[in-house]
C-alpha cells in the first residue's frame, strides 16, 4: 500500500518564541519505521514543503493518508480530510496526534475514517494488516486497541492505553531536516530516553498523555536513536530530564562508549536540578547546553496550587547553581487569572531576580478533558471547539480581579519589560547569530501586537 503521512501547515498564533521550536514530526517518523518494511511511505511536511496537497496526492497516489494533530489545528486537519476525500474518496483517512488522544471526538467527521486515539507497534501493525485485507476482501476492519474507525456508520469504541515510543526512521524527513530547529539551534533534532512524569503538576497536559509514572527506555534504543542522529544538536524531550539520577548517568555513558559530541537542550524541574546537582555538572561536561525551566509564579501560594514541589527559594536556588555552571535557561512563567496588578509588578521583580536567559510568560490554560477545565468552566471566555485559541497565548479564563481589557495590558508591559530588560540579546547574539534574534524578536512583537488587540477590543 502507499501510504502518505502528513503533517499541516503551521497555524498562524502568537505564541513567543515559537518560531525558535520548529522541530520534526517525531510521531510521524515512528510511522514511517514500523510501515516502510512493507508498504510504501512517504512523509509529507506541509510546514516546510511548497507543495500543494493536491499535487503531492496526484504524484504519490496514495491508497492511505494520516494526519497528525495539535490542539489546536482541529479545523486545518478536518480541512485536510475533506480536501483528501475530494480528489478521491477511496484514499482512507487517517488522523493521529495529540488532540486524537485528548479529545477524538473532534474528529468525529465523514472525512475521517480512523482515529488514532493511541500508537504502539501491536495496533500500528495489526491496523495496516487488517486494511489490506479489508481492501482486498471488501470487509470491514475488527476492533483494535487504541483506534476508533467508522465501521460502515458505526463507531468502534476502544481502550485508552499509551502512546509507545518506536525507534524513529529519521531518514524519512532527510529532505526536510535542515528546516528543524530549537531555540536558535539549527539543525536540531528531538528524542526522548523516557516517558510519563511523577509531578503531576495541576495544568500539565503530558503527563496525563504520558503516564503519572515515569518509564525509562531500553538502553538499547536509546543507543540506537542516537545513532541514527546527524544533527550536532538534540532537544531531549522528557517531562523531567533529572527525574532521576540514574537516567542521565546511563545517558552519558552511552555518548563517551560511542564517541557521541553533541550540544544537548533538555527540560527540567527545579526540584530534580537542585536533587541531582552532580548528575547536573556532569551532564554540562558532556554537552548540556540549556535547560527549560517551568518557575512559573513568584508566589508560594501559585506553586502549591499547581502541584509543583518546589519553592521560591528553590527556584532561586536553581538559578544560581546553573549560573555558576554556565548552563542556559530558558524559563516559563505563568499569569494566574485571579491575579492583580500588583502580582503582575511582583512577577516581573522576580524575574529580574532570577535572570534566566530567556523567559516567557504565558496565560494559565485549562485544557479540554482534564479536570482544570471543570474547575474553569464558568469563567471560560471560548468554547471547547475554538481550538486556534487553545494556544497557551490567549487569555482563557476570564479575570477577577481586573478588567479582561487590563489583564491583557498587564500580560504587554510584562513581555515588554521581558523583552527589553531581561532576555539578553548580546549573549543571545554571540550564541545564536543574528538571523535568529531577528526572529525571536519578531514572534515577540507578534505577541505584543496580539494582547495589545485584544486589550482594546476584548477576547474576540
Amino acid at each position: 500500500m502507499r501510504i502518505l503521512l502528513i503533517r499541516p501547515p503551521r497555524i498562524k498564533q502568537a505564541i513567543t518564541l515559537s518560531d525558535m521550536m520548529f522541530s520534526e514530526p517525531l510521531g510521524l517518523e515512528m510511522l514511517s519505521a514500523l510501515l516502510k518494511d512493507n508498504h510504501e511511505v512517504e512523509i509529507f511536511d506541509m510546514m516546510c514543503d511548497r507543495d500543494t496537497l493536491e499535487a503531492k496526492l496526484e504524484e504519490f497516489k496514495a491508497d492511505v493518508a494520516g494526519v497528525t494533530s495539535l490542539c489546536i489545528d482541529v479545523k486545518e486537519v478536518l480541512r485536510l480530510t475533506k480536501r483528501i476525500k475530494s480528489y478521491d474518496s477511496d484514499v482512507i483517512t487517517i488522523v493521529g496526534g495529540t488532540q486524537a488522544y485528548v479529545n477524538p471526538k473532534a474528529f468525529m467527521d465523514d472525512s475521517v475514517d480512523h482515529i488514532f486515539k493511541t500508537t504502539t507497534k501491536d495496533n500500528i501493525t495489526g491496523f495496516f494488516v487488517e486494511i489490506q485485507q479489508a481492501k482486498n476482501e471488501s470487509k470491514s476492519i475488527s476492533e483494535i486497541k487504541g483506534i476508533i474507525s467508522r465501521n460502515y456508520g458505526q463507531t468502534i469504541n476502544s481502550d485508552e492505553g499509551r502512546n509507545e515510543y518506536i525507534l524513529p526512521d529519521r531518514e524519512s524527513t532527510a529532505k526536510y531536516r535542515e528546516h528543524y530547529s530549537y531555540f536558535g539551534y539549527k539543525p536540531a533534532a528531538i528524542m526522548q530516553i523516557s516517558q510519563g512524569c511523577d509531578k503531576m503538576c495541576r495544568f500539565c497536559l503530558r503527563w496525563r498523555i504520558e503516564g503519572h509514572e515515569a518509564v525509562e527506555f531500553e538502553t538499547e534504543l536509546i543507543e540506537a536513536d542516537l545513532l541514527n542522529i546527524k544533527e550536532s544538536t538534540i532537544m531531549l524531550y522528557d517531562n523531567d530530564i533529572f527525574g532521576s539520577s540514574n537516567r542521565v548517568e546511563r545517558f552519558i555513558r552511552i555518548l563517551v562508549r560511542n564517541g557521541i559530541e553533541k550540544n544537548f537542550i533538555a527540560y527540567a524541574s527545579v526540584d530534580s536540578i537542585l536533587n541531582n546537582t552532580e548528575a547536573l555538572k556532569d551532564f554540562k561536561a558532556h554537552g548540556l547546553k540549556a535547560l527549560i525551566v517551568g518557575y512559573e509564579s513568584f508566589s508560594e501560594e501559585d506553586l502549591k496550587y499547581y502541584t509543583k514541589k518546589a519553592s521560591v527559594d528553590d527556584n532561586l536556588n536553581a538559578s544560581i547553581l546553573m549560573k555558576s555552571l554556565g548552563i542556559d535557561v530558558w524559563a516559563s512563567f505563568m499569569a494566574h487569572p485571579d491575579w492583580t496588578k500588583d502580582d503582575f509588578r511582583a512577577l516581573r521583580k522576580y524575574v529580574k531576580k532570577l535572570s534566566p536567559q530567556v523567559s516567557s510568560v504565558s496565560p494559565l490554560t485549562p485544557f479540554p478533558n482534564l479536570p482544570l477545565y471543570k474547575e474553569y468552566e464558568e469563567r471560560l471566555l471560548y468554547q471547547m471547539e475554538d481550538y486556534e485559541k487553545w494556544s497557551f497565548a490567549q487569555v482563557m479564563i476570564r479575570p477577577n480581579k481586573m478588567s479582561l481589557k487590563s489583564y491583557y495590558m498587564e500580560m504587554l508591559k510584562t513581555n515588554l519589560y521581558i523583552n527589553l530588560f531581561i532576555n539578553k540579546p548580546t549573549e543571545m547574539l554571540d550564541r545564536y547569530g543574528l538571523w535568529n534574534i531577528l526572529r525571536l524578536v519578531k514572534g515577540s512583537l507578534c505577541t505584543m501586537i496580539k494582547y495589545l488587540r485584544l486589550s482594546r477590543y476584548g477576547a474576540k
